[in-house]
């Protein structure tokens, strides 16, 4: 069973994903990607999909044409795990952040 991270390891994840926020709500992180247009956007959700399947850790997402709307939280440990912070590294990667 994953636990969710303590104050300290989230807010150090945190410094490291300068591209997401923080959903204290939710105890999620989030982010807004913009690609070209719908097949830019499909093709990163693909990669995504791919690699979090392998991880048996799946995002919540939308896709509005060019535009996906990512959160990640994990519902297991009641909030944000490390499995979302390796995700979220992962999207980072692909789009080259």
């Amino acid at each position: 069973m994953v636990e969710a991270l303590n104050e300290t390891e989230r807010a150090d994840a945190l410094d490291g994903l300068p591209e997401w926020d923080y959903d204290e709500a939710r105890d999620a992180i989030t982010r807004q990607l913009v690609f070209a247009d719908f097949v830019e956007a499909f093709g990163f959700m693909t990669q995504v999909a791919l690699i979090a399947e392998r991880m048996n850790h799946h995002p919540e997402w939308t896709n509005v044409w060019n535009r996906v709307d990512v959160l990640l939280t994990t519902h297991d440990a009641g909030g944000l795990s490390p499995r979302d912070i390796e995700l979220a590294e992962a999207i980072d990667a692909i789009v080259g952040d």
